[in-house]
């Protein structure tokens, strides 16, 4: 068996759509030729964003994260500012939009740091990854079901509550692993 063989989607039915996902049945062929069932969720994407409050190339950053209930989590999850992509809308756009509706802040500068897929064994949602810099406050706008109170703190204690099981939010604990190695590794380039 190789697994370069073709594969795919044989067919495909539509069994559920709602206002935020979508789940088709696929019958797929496999990398072996051979057939099966799948149920995927299908998701328009989503971007995410770690907000400093100072220079994020700094010994020890301050960030803004959010506290939001989560009921699919049973409670509160702490979490860096996302959502989905509106159709027509950038990534990019997408991250600008959440930080303000989210924490109250504009961004003077964001930055891309990575995509990933949230849950590739069953949803095709891939989310954008961005940090914020130069922020300015103002006023949020939160959907009327957001529940969210703005917390700060340093990328240090960040990473300690990451290690101590605090933030068990995937998206956050990809986005601010990732902008800890990208402190490192622009620090030793200016070196």
């Amino acid at each position: 068996m190789t697994m370069d063989q073709p594969t795919g989607t044989v067919s495909s039915q539509r069994v559920y759509s709602g206002r935020i996902i979508a789940v088709d049945e696929d019958a797929v062929r496999y990398p072996d030729g051979s057939t099966g069932m799948l149920a995927i969720v299908r998701h328009p994407g989503a971007s995410a964003v770690v907000p400093f409050l100072s220079d994020p190339r700094g010994a020890n950053p301050t960030i803004l994260l959010i506290r939001q209930y989560r009921h699919a989590a049973n409670g509160y999850l702490l979490e860096i500012p996302a959502g989905r992509l509106d159709p027509g809308e950038t990534p990019e756009a997408c991250a600008h939009r959440e930080l303000k509706e989210e924490t109250g802040c504009t961004a003077g500068r964001i930055e891309r740091l990575t995509t990933v897929f949230t849950t590739p064994g069953f949803s095709d949602e891939q989310i954008h990854l961005f940090m914020a810099m130069d922020l300015l406050s103002g006023d949020s706008a939160r959907e009327a079901d957001e529940f969210i109170e703005p917390v700060t703190m340093t990328m240090t204690e960040a990473l300690s509550k990451i290690e101590q099981g605090e933030i068990r939010d995937a998206k956050t604990i990809v986005t601010l692993l990732f902008a800890a190695g990208y402190r490192t590794r622009t620090s030793d380039q200016s070196r």
